[in-house]
């Protein structure tokens, strides 16, 4: 297995000693109320009002300025010192926020990860048994009946999907500028697929970016209507189409182009699938690619990240995948990547990393057909 440096660093050797290593198997056997109680301490603003304080303030300070009993307050700021979120002084008994705690409150990637894993994936997690046995996302069904969560992304509580999106576009939007400049600077593009295109945010930032470019998004019928509401009105929609279409369906061709193909746009889609049907969609895609076409796959890769905190949020996103949205795709590294390439046909020709929070730009070409395939 191929890994970037720091991940290679941590995670072929032992690292921590006995002691430490009892401590994290006991964190972990208390995982789901450490989740809990750390999400309260951010929704109450208690981790807030200790960021304000350098000093610290003392439990019946918190319990003023928060309004919670010294019961709630107690049980909280007691779990808090043991997870590691808040630190008292032993003289005062003042507490402080912690590094971690600091963390927890301000670096935008957790606050990211907090909501999407309270809302769109807590309950639905406690049947990932079943999903890894039966491949099916069976912590679905508390949200409805849908056979995976994009069908159903348009019927979700609002609250469900603010979280949803809020976490799909802010790692997606970080790497947004860099892919641009690849796209459009380095390979000239003018007519564009954006398969699997959503709400069509990056197809505005595309029209935006170029003035020549003519973006078709390839969706789910459902999300072309949502998606079309959504680009009404706004700078560039008139250069922005739509073409619904089941990926997932082998005999739905990508559509044919009247002009020149010049890209095929994947972002965060095929880690939507599993790598047979990432084969069948990438298949499809070479059909309509000539010599001139590029296909861009933007996605974050877990064995590229140049921080191991990265990787370990991708290697936990995957389990959602299991779970809640299809029951079989996960986020994929290089390798598994390549094998699907690989088999569509297609080969790797540059891979552009680390843009944004952790993404890679995997720009693949047609390969000649086979004389079999003629």
């Amino acid at each position: 297995m191929h890994l970037f440096p720091s991940l290679k660093e941590r995670y072929t050797e032992e690292r921590l000693s006995a002691r430490e290593a009892q401590r994290q198997a006991e964190f972990i056997a208390w995982g789901p109320i450490v989740f809990q109680v750390s999400r309260l301490m951010v929704k109450f603003g208690i981790l807030d009002l200790l960021r304000e304080a350098p000093e610290g303030l003392t439990r019946g300070e918190l319990c003023e300025k928060t309004g919670l009993s010294d019961y709630a307050m107690k049980c909280l700021t007691e779990a808090s010192l043991s997870i590691g979120t808040i630190l008292v002084d032993a003289e005062s008994d003042r507490f402080i926020l912690s590094k971690t705690g600091w963390f927890l409150l301000n670096d935008p990637a957790t606050r990211v990860n907090l909501d999407f894993n309270h809302d769109v994936n807590y309950e639905g997690w406690f049947h990932l048994e079943e999903s890894l046995r039966n491949g099916k996302p069976e912590g679905l069904k508390h949200f409805g009946p849908w056979p995976t969560v994009y069908e159903g992304l348009s019927s979700l509580p609002k609250h469900v999907q603010d979280s949803w999106f809020g976490f799909d576009h802010f790692y997606s939007d970080s790497s947004f500028g860099e892919a641009l400049e690849i796209i459009f600077d380095k390979y000239q593009v003018k007519n564009l697929y954006d398969v699997g295109g959503n709400t069509g945010k990056w197809a505005l930032r595309c029209v935006d970016y170029s003035k020549d470019v003519h973006v078709t998004v390839l969706d789910l019928p459902q999300q072309i209507a949502m998606m079309k509401e959504n680009i009404a009105g706004k700078k560039g929609s008139e250069r922005i189409s739509g073409c619904g279409i089941n990926l997932l369906d082998e005999q739905s061709a990508f559509p044919s182009s009247s002009e020149r193909l010049d890209g095929i746009w994947m972002s965060q889609f095929l880690d939507c699938f599993s790598m047979e049907e990432i084969v069948g969609i990438l298949r499809r895609a070479k059909e309509v690619m000539t010599e001139h076409t590029r296909l861009f796959i933007m996605e974050t890769l877990w064995d590229r990240q140049r921080y191991e905190p990265a990787a370990f949020c991708l290697t936990m996103t995957s389990l959602y995948f299991t779970a809640i949205a299809n029951g079989n795709s996960k986020m994929y590294n290089t390798e598994d990547l390549s094998v699907c390439i690989a088999q569509a046909g297609l080969e790797v020709e540059q891979i552009y990393d680390h843009l944004g929070q952790g993404h890679s730009v995997v720009v693949c070409r047609s390969l000649p057909l086979s004389p079999s395939e003629e």
